[in-house]
């Protein structure tokens, strides 16, 4: 068979790929996702597609693309359909997934997004936009006025280009033509993302509108969520293999691992999917499951972003593969672990082991480069908050200072050899600001942690935690970050 993807083909495909077991077409769309990139597409979709099959309901996802246009392009013509290419150790197995019904592109049509927001059928709108997207000041509770897309909505709330600016304008329509308000889900990385978006959207609300954000207090609800599964950037490796697997084209495939989890609290006054018969765990506090994943994965991920890039390890798996640096994901795990309240259910060990695996799947070609974007945005949660907490019960801070003086180092956008690289971070030209001056290690660690709202003043006014920063930056400056990391894991 040849062709592209979409209802035409998909009767044609191989038995062994796996269709949606109900007619996409029988399902109406309740759901809007804003920003309809590889994560979402291999997490919450996959969730909404088993639902749909088990449970039913016009749970179907129209998606909302702010600023490109390639994944409009990609997705609607194949009717929303794309391929999951899952690897695991037991070999490579390709999934159609049809809970998306299109994609809006608004570069080209503003007033769509807006449509979307306010049909009646819209009962939720998920979010996957990065937390540099939403243009919030986590340190003092309110939007960044400086961020251009929250500038650009306070000067015209009718013509939004922001996130919270299209959530608050599309609600405001809702509220105008007497509809019930949407559910808001966030499903971004972010500690407590349910209150975040909600605390960033009542202040640009309130600067509009007062009384408009009084509404939004007493009828929007904004459920908290932690999602969990490793996502590479598509390749046209990705593609290739689903065409392998599909016999046809299909330009919106995304490739991920079998493991996958979503906790998400159960407040959904407008109701919601059956997302349960996916494996979804519905409960009534997402904070300490969120708090594991954020310290235990996450940071231990960034900390192999950092110390694999600059040792040369393209690949999470090839971190894994170097025995000094698979010794130090070992640290950094136990170490994470011990900053958490016991969880029922979890054995934080158990647990670590598993994450250990799921890095060392050698079908899973996630780059240490794409980890270590947005660094600024990752690190309070992911590095600073359990090092504090380590800090504060003294625990052992090594393995938070070597991530931490990883990250310092690749702030300097050059690898030992010389080679240089681009930080991809939205702090890119205030790093590049502080360092400017900064000409050994104690200046540059004194710059970095100098960058508002990235490190707690408790934590960098302890000269325990600078000392031991310093000195493993100096370590990595003087030898090599390779051979830092030897020393780290033979002490």
């Amino acid at each position: 068979m040849s062709g592209r993807l979409g209802v035409k083909t998909l009767a044609g495909l191989p038995s062994k790929v796996v269709r949606p077991a109900y007619d996409p077409a029988h399902h109406g769309a309740g759901i809007v996702h804003i920003g309809v990139g590889a994560f979402h597409r291999a997490h919450q979709a996959v969730y909404s597609d088993t639902a749909l099959a088990e449970a039913g309901g016009d749970w179907r996802i129209d998606g909302i693309s702010l600023r490109s246009t390639d994944i409009a392009d990609a997705l609607n013509p194949q009717d929303g359909l794309f391929a999951m290419i899952e690897r695991g150790e037991e070999g490579v197995a390709a999934r159609v997934i049809g809970s998306i019904r299109k994609v809006i592109a608004a570069a080209r049509d503003r007033e769509a997004p807006l449509a979307a927001l306010a049909a009646p059928e819209t009962r939720i709108v998920s979010l996957t936009v990065t937390e540099k997207a939403y243009g919030i000041d986590r340190a003092r509770g309110r939007v960044d006025e400086a961020h251009p897309a929250i500038a650009a909505d306070l000067a015209d709330r009718h013509a939004p280009q922001g996130v919270l600016g299209l959530l608050a304008e599309g609600l405001r329509l809702r509220r105008e033509r007497g509809l019930p308000p949407f559910t808001v889900l966030c499903c971004d990385n972010l500690p407590d993302n349910g209150n975040l978006v909600r605390t960033g959207l009542l202040d640009l609300a309130a600067r509009l509108d007062p009384a408009f954000a009084g509404w939004i207090i007493e009828t929007v609800s904004f459920p908290s969520t932690m999602v969990d599964r490793i996502t590479p950037a598509p390749t046209a490796d990705t593609l290739a293999e689903a065409e392998r697997h599909l016999g046809v084209r299909d330009l919106a495939a995304v490739e991920t691992e079998p493991f996958s989890q979503w906790v998400i609290e159960d407040r959904f006054p407008a109701g919601r999917p059956e997302w349960e018969r996916g494996g979804a765990i519905f409960v009534n506090d997402v904070a300490p499951y969120e708090a594991m994943k954020l310290r235990m994965l996450n940071g231990t991920h960034s900390m192999m972003a950092y110390a694999g890039f600059l040792s040369g390890r393209k690949y999470v798996r090839d971190v894994m593969a170097d025995r000094a640096l698979a010794r130090l994901v070992r640290r950094h795990l136990k170490a994470a672990a011990a900053t958490l309240a016991p969880l029922e259910g979890i054995d934080t060990g158990d647990y670590a082991e598993a994450l250990a695996r799921r890095f060392a799947n050698p079908a899973i070609a996630h780059e240490t480069y794409q980890i270590a974007m947005d660094g600024t945005e990752k690190l309070p949660q992911r590095l600073a908050a359990p090092a504090l907490y380590a800090l504060e019960h003294s625990q052992d801070l090594r393995p938070f200072a070597f991530a931490v003086a990883a990250w310092m180092r690749y702030c300097l956008g050059r690898t030992d050899d010389g080679m240089g690289y681009a930080l991809r971070d939205p702090r890119e030209e205030a790093i590049g600001a502080a360092l400017a001056g900064a000409d050994d290690p104690g200046g540059i660690a004194q710059a970095l942690f100098a960058l508002p709202g990235v490190f707690p003043p408790r934590l960098v006014d302890d000269p325990r935690w600078t000392g031991l920063v310093t000195d493993t930056l100096s370590g990595m400056l003087e030898k090599g970050v390779a051979p830092a990391v030897e020393k780290a894991v033979t002490r």
